[in-house]
């Protein structure tokens, strides 16, 4: 049969919780006694029950066994700083950055221009060096930016120029449509009659002469 597993909280029955404290308080002195025998380990073992009743298992001599332990406590704090000490040197590091802070500060107002009242001339004058300096960099690399930017839009430019030849070449290609005009063919359909009289006429209607066309058909 399975055994389910045990959740690990206090048990409520007061019987059954003896029976376990039983059970599992031979088991642990055994798992103590088979430690010691087939590792050859010094094992110490204390367990008071809730009734105040202890239960010990020594491999050896509980008192040695206990004084080599407070011996061996006692020479691992010796050889770590103590809490107190580690607390100490947190906050001496806590106040040595509060006053880098502050300084870095005190230097970045006085960069922007404030706070120069109480500064000596050597002050000052390492102040502007800084300044200038700034501006130095500042310029290089002002100037580095705009080199890049010409020299893409010279690769740009290079870009467009070949495109533009290639749409020339393309437009080289297509032949243009001659238009040819016909004069005679517009003059005749512009002028409804192309006859014209040239006869010349002397008197009244009824009598009038003719007499030799001047432009003779």
């Amino acid at each position: 049969m399975v055994r389910g597993k045990t959740q690990m909280r206090r048990i409520e029955n007061a019987t059954s919780r003896q029976v376990t404290f039983s059970k599992r308080r031979n088991g642990l002195l055994k798992k103590a006694f088979e430690l010691s025998v087939l590792c050859d380990a010094e094992v110490a073992l204390l367990i008071f029950s809730p009734r105040g009743k202890l239960y010990e298992f020594a491999s050896a001599s509980m008192k040695e066994t206990i004084e080599r332990y407070r011996k061996h406590t006692k020479d691992t704090r010796m050889g770590q700083p103590s809490i107190d000490e580690d607390l100490e040197h947190l906050k001496d590091e806590a106040t040595n950055m509060m006053k880098k802070i502050e300084h870095l500060e005190d230097s970045k107002r006085k960069l922007l221009g404030e706070g120069l009242g109480p500064c000596t001339i050597e002050e000052l004058q390492h102040i502007e060096q800084q300044l200038e300096h700034s501006v130095s960099s500042i310029r290089a690399r002002k100037t580095q930016v705009y080199k890049e930017q010409i020299d893409k839009l010279k690769e740009k430019e290079k870009t467009l120029q070949a495109e533009n030849a290639v749409l020339s070449e393309k437009c080289g290609r297509i032949t243009p449509t001659r238009v040819v005009s016909e004069p005679r063919e517009i003059l005749r359909e512009s002028s409804p009659s192309s006859e014209v009289e040239t006869e010349l006429f002397i008197g009244p209607p009824e009598t009038r002469l003719s007499l030799v066309p001047l432009f003779p058909k």
